[in-house]
């Protein structure tokens, strides 16, 4: 099919937002006929005290929605159906999706596992060429990857109004926001509608005497930054115009963690300090994986203690699993690196810190965090260090980290991590894509 011929006069579309509907129970629909058309929820484990993970828009029309406890569902909706998550499953088909999206334009970002976006280059940016462009999307994703799987796709002159109006219309939607839309398709949103606004955003704008779009959308950029507390304000005052907010310092992550609590067997401090260690080995190859540098390391534990212990002191406080726990945590400044060598001695050192007396023999949790992250642009050699040092811990990583995505986590890592070899498991969620823990 010819592509459109734009007109000098027609808008320009610079961002395709994909955001794939219902995507763990419609991926289980796909692959078992009998439940297409019924009402079904995915949950993580087959018990009556979880809650749905995804629900199928048959189940939604009933109320049953993400975080519906399974009883609730069960009386919302009598005869829906339950189906234990396989992650493994929903990871294979993220990857087909992105092989289909990709056959038909570059996706630029994975935002989480039933989310992406692709930048529009020349001739995909006119209107008509973008939507001809979004209903190719559309097609190779029903003949290549599944006819059940429908997805909403958002166009917009930028990648936050493009995630909106992929939310404008579900399921199967496709809605364009060009700038002479803007402010008036808006205004007819909620507050809570914007990506970011959460409960506690929303108070702080009713505090602030916001309560519309409307009344947000007339502040001008330093009354949003006030309203915000700080530069997203900024960033969202651009954004809702139809601008970009191009700040190579602001456009990456700022931090990266990995935490989990200790199966039974491991609530020692000799398996705390191995399941620590691994959880260093994913967030360091999450690290590299980003092209990103860490100039600080955070170690963080939660013991569990008597419940004896004085009510109103931090230690009764109660874990949400119901274990009373005191924590501990302290973090240490490093030159910037990503080498899972340097990340582990700056661990060590943590290590001896942290308490071992006879109050603190039972962890339960464990986590560690890299922080003041920059982008490989961004990074500075250190003058005073050894620069060969340096490229040969990068070249062992990066070796290590090939082996390892094409064998699995554990192909290689340090012998201290073999006792929490088959401990902290991958698990999905809908923002991260395990590709490199397989």
């Amino acid at each position: 099919m010819p592509e459109p011929h734009p007109s000098a006069a027609e808008p320009r579309i610079r961002w395709l937002f994909l955001d794939l509907n219902s995507y763990f129970a419609s991926v289980e629909q796909e692959l078992r006929p009998e439940l297409r058309g019924r009402p079904v929820a995915v949950v993580p484990v087959m018990a009556d005290t979880t809650c749905a993970i995804a629900a199928s828009y048959e189940a939604k029309a009933f109320g049953v929605k993400t975080g519906t406890q399974v009883a609730e569902a069960r009386r919302l909706c009598p005869g829906i159906q339950f189906i234990e998550a396989r992650h493994d499953v929903y990871v294979k088909y993220h990857k087909r999706i992105v092989e289909a999206v990709e056959q038909c334009v570059p996706v630029s970002a994975v935002l989480s596992i039933d989310e992406m976006a692709s930048s529009l280059m020349g001739r995909e940016q006119p209107l008509r060429a973008a939507l001809a462009l979004a209903r190719r999307v559309k097609q190779a994703l029903r003949e290549q990857v599944g006819e059940t799987l429908r997805c909403s796709i958002g166009l917009a002159p930028n990648r936050y109004l493009a995630k909106i109006a992929s939310d404008m219309e579900k399921p199967d939607g496709l809605v364009a926001l060009t700038p002479d839309l803007l402010p008036g398709a808006l205004e007819r949103l909620k507050l809570r509608d914007l990506p970011g606004v959460g409960a506690r955003m929303e108070k702080r704008l009713h505090r602030a005497g916001i309560r519309t779009m409307e009344e947000l959308l007339k502040l001008d950029r330093e009354r949003m930054n006030a309203a915000w507390g700080g530069i997203q304000g900024e960033k969202l005052w651009y954004w809702l115009r139809g601008e970009d907010f191009h700040d190579a310092a602001l456009a990456h992550k700022k931090s990266i963690s990995q935490s989990h609590v200790l199966p039974p067997e491991l609530r020692t401090l000799e398996g705390c300090y191995a399941v620590a260690q691994k959880l260093l080995h994913k967030a360091a190859t999450r690290l590299r994986a980003e092209r990103l540098w860490t100039a600080s390391v955070a170690l963080g534990i939660r013991f569990q203690v008597p419940r004896t212990v004085a009510p109103g002191t931090e230690a009764q406080r109660l874990h949400s699993s119901g274990i009373p726990q005191e924590g501990w945590s302290q973090g240490t400044a490093v030159v910037e690196c990503q080498d899972s060598q340097t990340l582990v001695e700056a661990l060590r050192r943590l290590w001896e810190l942290c308490p071992k007396d006879a109050r603190h023999r039972k962890p339960f949790y464990v986590g560690v965090w890299l922080g003041n992250l920059v982008p490989d642009h961004l990074h500075t050699l250190d003058l005073f260090g050894n620069l060969e040092r340096e490229s040969k811990r990068t070249r062992l990583t990066t070796a290590m980290d090939s082996l390892n995505a094409r064998y699995g986590l554990t192909t290689l890592m340090p012998a201290s991590m073999l006792l929490a070899k088959e401990a902290a498991p991958t698990r999905i969620a809908f923002t991260n894509i395990p590709d490199l823990f397989e």
